[in-house]
C-alpha cells in the first residue's frame, strides 16, 4: 500500500504578519477615503484599493489577496 505525503513544503519564507488577518481587511488597515466608497488600505506588501462593504466582513478580500502571488 502507497504512503501519500501530507508535509506541507514550503520555501524556508517565514512571514511575520502585523495585520489582524491574512487575506481579510479590516478598518484599522485603511489609509484614505475615496470617493463611491472605496478606500485605500495597507498591508505588509504595499498598498491597495478596495470596497468600503469588504472591511471587517469575515470573508477575504479578493482585492488584497490576489496580488500577493
Amino acid at each position: 500500500m502507497a504512503k501519500y505525503n501530507t508535509a506541507v513544503k514550503h520555501e524556508g519564507k517565514l512571514t511575520k504578519i502585523t495585520t489582524p488577518s491574512r487575506f481579510g481587511s479590516h478598518k484599522s488597515m485603511v489609509v484614505e477615503h475615496l470617493e463611491d466608497g472605496r478606500v485605500v488600505c495597507r498591508d505588509d506588501y504595499g498598498d491597495y484599493t478596495t470596497s468600503v462593504s469588504r472591511l471587517d466582513n469575515g470573508l477575504a478580500d479578493p482585492n488584497r489577496y490576489s496580488r500577493k502571488m
